[in-house]
């Protein structure tokens, strides 16, 4: 029987994502401010560690192991020569961890910096650098592309771009919102609410409408924004909510939301009806595997 392709399969089921990837990095031993993108070359066995720990909980797609692995931000860590090896490389590290099932999205994340005017950075220099990192992901053999923690509809579009260019499966974007101070709403770092998003990921041809991360954003405001989504767009939406809102102990940002707490949430987020659900800032494979047990007490479908 064929693999039904993973835009079939969230149609027939809500899929189940992974978690937070950076913590999970630095238990493993990558020390702060080092480059652990560059593990997918120098500690791949790490690597898969974390990814198999989370398929084993549970997750039907595994992100990639690439969130700063355009060049723009592996330069900064002198690994830029190295950045279609590292991207490829990630590839076949989370489809070994997944073990033959599921679906892996490469993985985007910003650039790290603001384009000119605003900046020093070229929009050139930011096309070049999304599309060598597609182009790497899908010759790798991802099953499609996630564009995360967006906050601008530039950097977007041209990610957007570079995986269509590269023959991207699928394409998702995902924006980061911030809870507002002074109102119950919230917004991007760059003011874009969740109504203009979904409006901007469906006119620019997305497959998939994806929130994460943000300040303040927890289950609640994450079901929120699946609904306002919906609501203005007709694509899927992919929700991957933190594990609470950050707090700050002894110089440290820690996620305190318990599996059970962020489990209790998401009967919440699945009736505002997404069709893939997962972990950001602070979630673990415990989390997710909170998730996967509610989800199989729902469905008790099969996975992938």
């Amino acid at each position: 029987m064929t693999r039904p392709t993973l835009l079939e399969a969230l149609k027939s089921r809500v899929l189940l994502g992974d978690g937070a990837m950076g913590t999970q990095l630095q238990d493993a031993g990558l020390e702060s401010g080092h480059c652990g993108e560059a593990w997918n070359l120098d500690h791949p066995d790490r690597v898969v560690g974390i990814q198999r720990r989370y398929a084993e909980a549970g997750s039907d797609l595994i992100l990639t192991n690439t969130f700063g692995a355009c060049r723009i931000m592996l330069d900064r860590h002198g690994e830029g020569a190295r950045t279609a090896d590292i991207n490829r490389a990630s590839v076949a590290i989370a489809r070994e961890a997944l073990g033959g099932r599921g679906y892996v999205l490469g993985d985007i994340g910003p650039f790290g910096g603001l384009m000119e005017p605003y900046g020093d950075i070229s929009r050139a220099a930011v096309e070049r650098a999304f599309r060598e990192q597609a182009r790497a992901l899908v010759e790798g053999g991802a099953d499609g592309i996630i564009i995360e923690t967006q906050t601008a509809f530039e950097e977007v579009e041209i990610a957007i771009a570079a995986a269509r260019e590269a023959g991207a499966p699928v394409v998702i974007a995902s924006f980061a919102f911030d809870r507002m101070l002074d109102e119950d709403d919230v917004r991007t770092m760059m003011g874009i609410s969740p109504e203009q998003a979904a409006e901007f990921m469906e006119r620019h041809g997305c497959d998939v409408a994806g929130l994460n991360c943000g300040t303040g954003v927890d289950m609640r405001f994450a079901a929120d924004i699946t609904r306002r989504y919906r609501a203005t767009c007709g694509l899927p939406v992919m929700a991957q909510p933190n594990a609470g809102a950050p707090v700050l102990e002894d110089m440290k940002v820690l996620y305190k939301q318990t599996p059970g707490e962020m489990g209790d949430g998401l009967e919440g987020l699945l009736a505002a009806g997404p069709r893939i659900v997962g972990g950001c800032c602070g979630s673990t494979p415990a989390h997710i595997r909170m998730f996967r047990e509610i989800l199989d007490g729902k469905s008790g479908e099969q996975r992938a």
